[in-house]
């Protein structure tokens, strides 16, 4: 599962948008290694080493006497860059560590670091790009072209004795530390001035960046304005610099006070840490203003701490029904924490203002389905669209509650009692294909009969009160699954802190057998969420379930961190069931005949996570590997949702490629499986479009973006299979290995077949035992294959991405 099947939980986009596709979300200390995590339980899910993703930094070199100037070079970076927040790196001689409270002041994720000189930002520093800047320079325009750069060394030569260029030791430096070689260490290591220089000249590492990046304050006349195109202006203690450079650093001389206000007043987009870190906390004894309380608000939300949401707004719209777009998150808010009632009144608050009505009433129809209520849902939708006819999630709720139409049914359904209660992600709809798939697949694990006869369906969305406890108790068995489900902000609920909407108390009273199967962790590389809630309800579902199967061994190691000793040898690995489509339908087993075509696949949601500031690159590299594919098969792009057809109008716009697509959100479950079926080769970024081609016999490459698609390629033993669309080497390594698949297809189409079997064999060793606990006959009648063992590769996903020797 990849997004939400539901209309968004929010008209916005929400907290599963994360940060923009242009920032770098939150990241982890500077030396490898999971971040630790706070007194509240909240930390970064690092995961880097399994996707590729990119450490960044800022790094300045200072002593005791330089200190001012690296608070006027922090001030300038978040005034002018607002959006843009990584580690920054304080390399000193050995300085207090009170020596740079007033930095932290500043910046949020401020990591110093005794070292002997600022050339030890060539050295190990833990990072994979480093932009050293000097607490000489201020910074007067975006940077973020710098965190785009890829290869080398960059800097802005000088002109130099004999006529020559040469880089200053203090300039500015964006290093890419996976190229910095051992000939580059060893000429730093004589030190001196032009150490630098001598370095990169040595090992051919300088990419010439343009002057504006590190422009000297000191050459210019004392009249001549510094030109409106600097980006970072330098400041050489032994030159004096011209009035106007001195003019532009003095804007960046305040105290913090005035900073915090210069900073939250700035317009337009701001990183949710440097907001945090600026805003917060408020003034004691001022009332702060109304939108900045809102947007605080909203970073909270959107980071998953709704009840600091709540409490801020809470005090923000009391007594003033006046504040709609307040009312409208604190409504929102209030629903994350499963407080429905008082959701239900502040949203109704919101809809007053026909700014924010339609918008409000989408909220409102969530809310009422979320609670059984489908005609008050029904009606806030038909609310909304009077409000705004356009607006697509009332369009969407409208559809989803209408009136199933009357049809005589195929089979009479089952006694309860015969029954199987499903408690899944049901997708309909212009939604994730992947989400249609998967709940069939999840069935026919249990027999041929998919349908309403034989199975009782609950959304894992809706919330379980007594009611529902009910008919879950009335069934002859529970399965919740399969998909990501541990995913903390697709449909966040203050009863579980995963997707499954149930309260601990309600779920300890499940007396139905429980099997929770094929459910995924499905937590983002660098995401920030909340444990307790979600730890504690995992604890009641471990402890109440019968059966306990995760889709990878990554999710399985995953969980078990957050579980008790005792529990932890329940949890075990059931694959997902779309891997194995071919054993549970062979009457549709491929016959050979294939069309000439390669599928592309790739995911948006959740942008800033999945590319951090690499996007560009991505793209880029993925045209290369377009073209290069292009000549050996057609190429056509395979679309889960809508949204996925971004990457075709971006590869049209930016590179002149125009690929044709296909609709899965429109297809049915059989149609879908018959295109992965079809086609030669799928290349996918969405879990499920590696996945679902795969279960049908085709071979994938997978794009790595998110730790479950390395997870599944570790346990089939084919990490060789996915590159992490962070890789510098992506459009070179992508043409390779699809050639290798299109050149000796028969062979690449046995080799998937061969690593199906371990995946069927662990499915067919769980099934026995469900069977069993549910009382259930074998849908398969033939006896059971032989025990197949894993790949000897297969484990623990660790270390699939390492640093292509081969640009060095």
């Amino acid at each position: 599962m990849n997004t939400p099947a539901e209309p968004t939980d929010d008209g916005r986009g929400g907290p599963q948008d994360g940060p923009s596709a242009g920032t770098s979300p939150p990241g982890p200390p500077a030396v490898p290694g999971a971040a630790p995590a706070t007194a509240s339980g909240e930390g970064a899910d690092d995961r880097r080493a399994v996707t590729g993703r990119r450490r960044i930094a800022f790094a300045a070199y200072t002593d005791a006497g330089r200190v001012p100037g690296l608070l006027t070079l922090l001030r300038s970076l978040a005034l002018t860059n607002p959006d843009l927040c990584e580690d920054f790196l304080v390399l000193h001689p050995g300085l207090p560590g009170s020596a740079f409270d007033a930095a932290r002041r500043l910046h949020p994720r401020l990591v110093p670091r005794v070292a002997e000189s600022r050339l030890d930002v060539f050295r190990a520093t833990g990072y994979d790009t480093v932009v050293a800047l000097d607490p000489g320079m201020v910074v007067l325009g975006s940077l973020l072209p710098l965190l785009a750069l890829r290869t080398g060394v960059a800097g802005v030569p000088r002109p130099g004795p004999g006529g020559g260029a040469a880089v200053p030791d203090g300039g500015l430096l964006v290093i890419q530390s996976q190229d910095v070689t051992d000939t580059a260490l060893a000429a730093l290591a004589t030190g001196g001035e032009g150490a630098v220089d001598r370095a990169l000249s040595s090992a051919g590492l300088l990419e010439p960046l343009g002057s504006r990046y590190d422009v000297p304050a000191g050459p210019l006349h004392d009249d001549t304005p510094v030109p409106a195109s600097t980006v970072v202006l330098r400041f050489d203690e032994e030159c004096a610099a011209s009035a106007p450079a001195r003019a532009a650093r003095e804007r960046y001389e305040m105290t913090d006070g005035a900073f915090r206000a210069a900073f939250c007043a700035l317009p337009g987009p701001k990183h949710p840490e440097l907001l945090l870190h600026c805003a917060l906390p408020f003034p004691e004894g001022e009332r702060a203003p109304v939108d900045l309380v809102r947007q605080v608000a909203e970073v909270h939300r959107q980071q998953g701490r709704h009840d600091e949401a709540v409490a801020l707004l809470t005090d923000a719209v009391a007594g003033r029904p006046d504040l709609p777009r307040c009312h409208e998150t604190l409504g929102v808010s209030l629903m994350a924490l499963s407080r429905y009632e008082e959701a239900e009144a502040h949203l109704l608050l919101a809809t007053v203002s026909p700014d924010f009505a339609a918008r409000a009433y989408g909220q409102l129809a969530r809310l009422a389905w979320l609670l059984g209520r489908t005609e008050d849902a029904r009606a806030y939708a038909a609310e909304g669209l009077d409000a705004d006819p356009t607006d697509g999630n009332c369009h969407a709720w409208y559809v989803r509650t209408a009136p199933s139409p009357a049809v005589v049914p195929a089979a009479a359904p089952a006694p309860a009692d015969e029954q199987l209660a499903h408690v899944a992600l049901f997708a309909d709809g212009q939604e994730n294909a992947g989400d249609k798939v998967l709940p069939e697949a999840v069935r026919m694990c249990f027999g041929p009969d998919t349908g309403p006869a034989r199975w009782y369906e609950r959304s894992v969305h809706r919330l379980v009160d007594g009611a529902a406890l009910e008919e879950l108790n009335a069934r002859r068995g529970v399965v919740v699954g399969g998909g990501g489900l541990f995913l903390p902000d697709t449909a966040p609920n203050g009863n579980s802190g995963w997707q499954w909407n149930i309260p601990d108390g309600i779920l300890a009273r499940v007396t139905a057998p429980l099997a929770v199967f094929a459910v995924g962790y499905n937590v983002f590389d660098g995401q920030r969420y909340r444990r307790e809630r979600f730890a504690e309800s995992l604890r009641t579902l471990v402890a109440t379930s019968a059966f306990f199967g995760l889709r990878n061994r990554g999710s399985v190691e995953r969980v078990r961190e957050l579980l008790p000793e005792e529990l932890r040898d329940r949890v075990r690995y059931q694959p997902c069931p779309t891997t194995v489509a071919r054993h549970l339908d062979p009457r549709r087993d491929d016959d050979g005949h294939r069309d000439d075509t390669v599928l592309v696949n790739c995911a948006y949601d959740r942008a800033g996570l999945r590319f951090g500031h690499d996007y560009g690159h991505f793209l880029a590299e993925t045209a290369a590997a377009v073209r290069a594919i292009g000549t050996r098969a057609e190429v056509r792009y395979a679309a889960h949702m809508p949204a996925d057809e971004r990457f075709v109008h971006d590869l049209r716009r930016e590179h002149g490629i125009a690929l044709p697509v296909e609709p899965l959100y429109l297809f049915t479950n059989d149609r879908i499986r018959e295109l992965y079926r079809r086609t030669r080769l799928v290349i996918g970024m969405r879990g499920h479009a590696g996945m679902i081609p795969f279960g049908c016999g085709t071979p994938v490459i997978s794009l790595v973006s998110h730790p479950k698609l390395a997870y599944f390629l570790s346990d089939i033993g084919r990490p060789d299979w996915g590159v992490s669309v962070h890789d510098r080497s992506l459009g070179a390594r992508l043409a390779e290995r699809a050639a290798a698949v299109l050149d000796d297809h028969r062979a690449a189409v046995a080799d998937v077949h061969g690593r199906q079997e371990h995946l069927w064999s662990v499915t067919r060793d769980n099934l026995a035992g469900l069977r069993d606990l549910f009382g259930l006959p074998d849908p398969f009648s033939a006896p059971p294959a032989p025990h197949v063992p894993g790949p000897r590769a297969a484990g623990a996903a660790r270390g699939l991405h390492l640093p292509d020797t081969r640009t060095k």
